[in-house]
């Protein structure tokens, strides 16, 4: 896996070279690496709600006497989450932050902190957005994610991968 980041980080920091002179290097590689793991969410969930889902409520059964009812953009979002989880903290731990100091086990656990908070306002923005402002879900999710992408940078560089 680390050669694999090394292959990686190889490729984004020569196109990083024009850019050398206005945007720092930890800001570029956060700027690919974010927006390679966006746009695999943003497919992953276009394709998961459109073809897996199939804009279909999902029943979740409790107990005997209770079902969860889930709208398809919502279990859309919940299918693709620990997905690009997953491939958000490898980048973030490998190629943008690989100062930090901390252990692997802690950065893990401040990262999903950060993409928890992440996560809830995917959650109450694809409600708003959705559901009460009626916007398609997948320009929805694109719209939080912009939202979100700000949050991420300075939650993962000043607390999960802090030197």
């Amino acid at each position: 896996m680390q050669t694999f980041a090394q292959i990686i980080t190889k490729i984004i920091d020569f196109f990083y070279r024009p850019f050398g002179r206005y945007i720092p290097q930890q800001l570029f590689r956060y700027a690919v690496c974010g927006g390679g793991n966006m746009v695999l969410d943003w497919v992953l969930y276009f394709v998961v709600y459109n073809f897996v889902i199939g804009h279909e409520l999902v029943y979740i059964t409790l107990s005997l006497n209770s079902q969860l009812c889930l709208t398809p953009h919502i279990m859309s979002l919940l299918i693709v989450f620990p997905i690009t989880l997953l491939t958000g903290f490898w980048l973030n731990k490998y190629i943008t932050f690989t100062q930090s100091s901390l252990c692997g086990y802690k950065q893990l656990w401040r990262y999903i902190l950060i993409v928890t908070v992440n996560l809830l306002i995917n959650y109450f923005g694809l409600k708003l957005l959705v559901e009460v402002c009626g916007i398609y879900p997948t320009p929805s999710k694109m719209i939080i994610t912009f939202i979100t992408v700000v949050i991420s940078f300075l939650g993962q560089k000043y607390f999960s991968f802090r030197k």
